[in-house]
């Protein structure tokens, strides 16, 4: 099996990534509602009764209420003067206390309760009911500094903001002390805020989940593939191995002068194409098939058979299927009078013996070489007929 790096996936992985984000980006319905709101400008002014002193200050501190109208207001801070203490401004029948300079109770006021205990629209209900002018609530202490949206549809006319815990506090407690306060509330920035909708964000996590998995898999499959690989690598190193030993065991013959059954000047290697010379090693095959050592060697490493007739080489030494197969053929009895040339002693250039392994009876392996011998009768393969006629006349095959 065919094995493909990690480059091989590079284009095809960005693609479908680029793909999904285009997809994330740009889904039907992706850009929300934008929502918009205003920020309050917000000042106020009162005389320090300590120094006789007007303090005066402004921020754009404020918020507007999403139903308020966004339009300025302004008059004498009130606070709520229930009975139990309440500062929320909730109960239907809630008073507010005015401090007004020169005792004129006649004046515009704008209604300063604390945030909690009830709904916004009831707060503004509560204190329209009072005729504020305006109403503004303070954040709870938790929040800081900070200001958040106000839902309260439903309340008619009347200016609604919020502003910060400790702006509220400050101003309660100034007004608590019967210091009036008058309040001025200015329209300030103009915000948009975008918001994504929910079938978007659920759209682009579907996506990148969906990413996430196909890069999962194909690392999985990229992985899998590269172990079979590397498997089948160590599998084929192992099989040549076996396979060269079992080549090994074949009938090596160094070619003389005036050898008998060869002819060097007629007879070729049918790998190499080439004729035999003097002092050349050659591989003897069970078929009796004769080639260079350095031609047929590496052709059985790749192919098993002998080039000329097809011969399973390594059954016909008696090994099962596979080389690393160590379960051999039973090797019948040779019959009487029958001289084969696999079983004669072989000289090398140095004069060594060299013996031949346990190879396949004749039985196998001679139908091979009477075919062979009918089919090539002008070839290099009349070395059993030498081996036989030399055995008949007592000479050793050299």
């Amino acid at each position: 099996m065919a094995w493909r790096g990690p480059e091989a996936g590079v284009g095809a992985r960005g693609a479908l990534a680029l793909a999904l984000l285009v997809l994330a980006l740009c889904p039907p319905g992706a850009r929300g509602r934008a929502l918009e709101w205003f920020s309050a400008v917000v000042s106020t002014e009162y005389v320090d009764p300590q120094t006789n002193m007007t303090v005066w200050s402004v921020s754009e501190s404020g918020r507007f209420g999403d139903s308020s109208p966004k339009e300025g207001a302004q008059g004498l801070v009130g606070v709520p003067r229930a009975p139990s203490g309440d500062l929320e401004g909730c109960e239907p029948d809630t008073r507010f206390f005015v401090p007004a300079p020169d005792g004129r109770g006649s004046a515009p006021w704008v209604a300063l309760v604390a945030r909690g205990g009830c709904t916004f629209k009831e707060k503004v209900l509560v204190a329209a009911r009072r005729n504020a002018s305006a109403v503004v609530l303070y954040n709870e202490e938790h929040y800081g500094n900070l200001t958040v949206p106000m839902s309260h549809a439903g309340t008619g006319n009347i200016v609604v903001i919020m502003i910060s815990y400790p702006k509220g506090r400050e101003l309660l407690e100034l007004v608590q002390k019967g210091i009036p306060v008058t309040m001025t509330i200015g329209v300030g920035t103009r915000h948009v805020q975008e918001f994504i909708s929910s079938q978007s964000v659920v759209f682009v996590a579907i996506a990148f989940i969906t990413m996430m998995i196909i890069s999962l898999a194909w690392l999985i499959f990229y992985y899998i593939q590269r172990f079979l690989y590397t498997g089948s690598q160590i599998g084929s190193q192992s099989h040549r191995k076996e396979t060269k030993k079992v080549i090994g065991q074949l009938l090596l013959h160094t070619i003389k002068h005036g050898e008998k059954g060869i002819d060097v000047d007629a007879e070729n290697c049918a790998v190499c194409i080439e004729n035999f010379k003097v002092k050349d090693i050659i591989r003897i095959l069970p078929c009796k098939h004769i080639f260079h050592r350095i031609c047929i060697d590496p052709w059985l490493l790749d192919h098993r058979t002998c080039p000329m007739c097809k011969l399973d080489v390594i059954k016909a030494l008696g090994y099962w299927g596979e080389p690393g197969d160590v379960q051999e053929m039973p090797a019948p009895e040779s019959p009487p009078g029958r001289d084969l040339a696999a079983n004669l002693s072989l000289t090398d250039d140095d004069g060594s013996d060299e013996s031949s392994p346990p190879s396949a009876s004749p039985s196998e392996s001679e139908p091979q070489c009477d075919t062979s011998f009918k089919g090539d009768a002008g070839e290099s393969t009349a070395l059993l007929e030498a081996g036989r006629s030399d055995s008949r006349h007592g000479g050793p095959v050299s």
